[in-house]
């Protein structure tokens, strides 16, 4: 079994910054990818940024700039810096890992509770 545990959402004004953490635990051989997804009201989930093992990285075009994704492998945790905010960023934050797990090279996608991020006007 594996976990994710999120942190680091709250409220912040336009402009301003917030650093989101995910950590992974439980049965992990090997992560393979880990990113942030985001869902706002209405809307759709959506790819935020998202990083492999081999530190490729993807960005949702709308955070170009702004954000930025990084790990900690020794920790298997991710963490998504996202500076000058903006209301349209508000939206529940959740992360994800593509895992393999000890005893299988099948990939296994996993994800976190959500985080709330609120960016006020």
């Amino acid at each position: 079994q594996v976990q994710l545990v999120e942190s680091g959402g709250g409220l912040v004004q336009a402009g301003g910054s917030l650093r989101l953490s995910c950590a992974a635990s439980g049965s992990i051989f090997k992560i393979n990818a880990m990113g942030w997804y985001r869902q706002a009201p209405g809307k759709q989930r959506e790819l935020v940024a998202s990083i492999t093992s081999g530190s490729s990285t993807v960005y949702a075009d709308s955070v170009k700039g702004r954000f930025t994704i990084s790990t900690d492998n020794a920790k298997n945790t991710v963490y998504l810096q996202m500076n000058t905010l903006k209301p349209e960023d508000t939206a529940v934050y959740y992360c994800n890992a593509d895992v393999m797990r000890w005893g299988s090279e099948i990939n296994y996608r996993y994800w976190g509770q959500g985080t709330q991020v609120t960016v006020s006007s």
